[in-house]
């Protein structure tokens, strides 16, 4: 049969932090924690909404945004963001991760989701590694959000009183 697609038999998903999960296909209705298997099911009503039953516990779920293989969750009020990836697909990130040079840019995205209390730097602004670019106010809190890299701002997207989401990109810096 030549126009047979190949079977998956493992997906894995790529946290933002890509620390890496697999899990076998079909999936199973298990989770195991430690050396200990324990029934989880993924049910869905009008009264509840989506959410996983784990030891007769209900844990909320929400699919909040999707493109493509990447999706943002919202589990039990926290908010995660991962990729799902075939091996192939795994395969073909590191090949070209290895071919990629030296990052020009770089993008400081939102460690969490909050208010923009204030843009600490201009377009054009030289920027040192660890220097504050933006205040994030999130649960009450305001956290400096830094730079990771010396270099010139390039773009600014984040605005002051504005909302943004985890992993929302809030300045982009060229590396010098």
């Amino acid at each position: 049969m030549p126009n047979e697609k190949p079977q998956i038999k493992k997906l894995y998903a790529l946290s933002s932090e890509n620390r890496k999960f697999s899990f076998s296909l079909p999936l199973k209705h298990t989770i195991k924690v430690g050396k200990r298997n324990y029934d989880v099911q993924i049910k869905s009503d009008e009264k509840y909404g989506t959410y996983i039953l784990w030891k007769n516990r209900r844990y909320p779920l929400e699919i909040v945004k999707s493109s493509q293989n990447k999706y943002e969750i919202l589990f039990n009020d926290i908010s995660y963001t991962f990729n799902v990836e075939t091996p192939f697909s795994l395969q073909r990130m590191k090949v070209l991760s290895k071919h990629k040079g030296k990052q020009e840019k770089e993008l400081v995205k939102a460690p969490m989701p909050g208010k923009i209390i204030d843009v600490l730097v201009r377009e054009g602004s030289q920027v040192l590694k660890g220097e504050p670019v933006v205040i994030l106010e999130a649960m009450k809190m305001q956290n400096e959000i830094q730079s990771t890299v010396n270099g010139l701002v390039t773009s600014i997207s984040a605005r002051p009183n504005t909302n943004v989401m985890k992993d929302d990109i809030l300045v982009e810096i060229k590396v010098e």
